[in-house]
């Protein structure tokens, strides 16, 4: 009966969403901003958002949250919804504009003349919708998975790309015909401005960091194949952390950030004052800031953190199972990586103290700079908001 009831309600609210969006009038200036499923202020959308509160001040500005995170943003002068609330409900129907870097539910309809507009969240590596071969994530099938996804990325207006290379596979990928905004991505603008001292030592501060420590940034991507349930995926840390905290201690402390699907709270208490669970730390921007080396393994990260031209090492213990059964790669990974491919303990810790005696920026990775972050010069927002602004201006 219970489950009756969450139905009926459900198929009642869908149904009035539909219906609002005939109904309610359009206000031009409401743009709606949302980051990884309502659970961060993140991302492409965040900067898009800071760059028109700045610049066009008449516009009303929201953020749609998830319930469970709603209450952590008090702090912030945002105006919020609650995702799914009857307040986020007529505010999506009356709002101009969507600005998501996510899939949203399938079941949303777009209302009329709303532009949404798609940031996505990443260079690709793996391989993504109607590229995948199979797909083993849960309460889908590879068919399903990619007839939805295409439902999904059929509403989109505009979607941004960082670089000419995903402009070609998201055009494949995702089937979309509509305007590519190629422009590089809004959130790395942060990473072109705010690279110096001054504001390096300012997040450490906030985040209240030891200052004589160097900062490894451990970032690594989710298994479609390891999972609780739809939308929860697990993940354990695969290295010896004992060991890597016996030797690297005295000089390093390690961030973790787990990918915004993996749903696990890892028990660190052992490892205090050297690994730092920031996975809920609202914007991975000041992490790249701050780190002076990042590890990684498919994440997509590392396109982004190749703009500070820093030491990247890439922790790839599963290559193979990864590489040849669970996504594949749109290029030579494994030749082409700008960093060492490692897979064990050991050789991790032995390269961090090889970079100890000095990092220097090799060919290759000047290559792999070339190629992925030419459009990265601290004014892509600005090219983004300006295009997708001119017709309401």
């Amino acid at each position: 009966m219970k489950d009756e009831l969450k139905a009926l309600l459900f198929n009642s609210y869908k149904i009035v969403f539909k219906i609002m969006g005939f109904i309610l009038p359009k206000n031009n200036k409401i743009i709606v901003f949302e980051s990884f499923l309502g659970k961060q202020y993140s991302d492409n959308p965040r900067a898009i958002y800071e760059h028109i509160k700045e610049e066009y001040p008449s516009y009303k500005l929201y953020w749609s949250f998830d319930k469970a995170v709603y209450n952590s943003f008090s702090e912030l002068s945002l105006k919020k919804l609650k995702r799914f609330s009857l307040k986020w409900l007529i505010t999506m129907n009356r709002a101009k504009y969507w600005v998501s870097n996510s899939r949203m539910p399938l079941w949303i309809p777009k209302p009329r003349n709303t532009i949404y507009i798609q940031t996505w969240h990443g260079t690709p590596l793996k391989k993504l919708a109607v590229d995948m071969e199979k797909v083993y994530m849960p309460g889908t099938n590879t068919e399903n998975y990619k007839k939805n996804f295409l439902k999904e990325s059929a509403k989109w207006d505009y979607l941004i790309s960082p670089n000419e290379y995903s402009t070609k596979i998201f055009r494949r990928a995702f089937a979309f015909e509509k305007e590519v905004l190629e422009t590089g991505y809004p959130r790395n603008d942060f990473l072109v401005q705010k690279d110096n001292s001054k504001d390096i030592q300012r997040i450490k501060s906030m985040i209240n960091l030891p200052a004589n420590k160097k900062i490894i940034l451990y970032a690594p991507t989710w298994r479609d194949n390891q999972y609780y349930n739809v939308g929860k995926y697990k993940f354990n840390i695969p290295m010896d952390l004992k060991e890597v905290q016996k030797e690297l201690s005295d000089d390093y402390i390690i961030l973790l950030r787990t990918h915004y699907l993996v749903s696990e709270n890892l028990d660190l208490k052992e490892f205090n004052e050297f690994v730092y669970d920031v996975s809920k730390y609202e914007d991975i921007r000041d992490l790249y800031i701050i780190s002076d080396m990042l590890i990684t393994d498919y994440s997509s990260v590392f396109f982004d953190y190749a703009n500070l031209k820093r030491p990247m090492i890439f922790y790839v213990y599963d290559l193979e199972e990864y590489r040849d059964k669970l996504r594949g790669f749109y290029f030579d990974f494994e030749k082409d990586a700008p960093g060492p491919l490692i897979k064990t303990t050991n050789e991790l810790i032995k390269v961090i103290k090889q970079y100890e005696e000095g990092f220097y920026i090799s060919e290759k990775v000047k290559q792999f700079y070339g190629k992925y972050c030419y459009l990265e010069d601290g004014e892509s927002t600005s090219r983004v908001v300006k295009r997708i602004l001119k017709n309401n201006e």
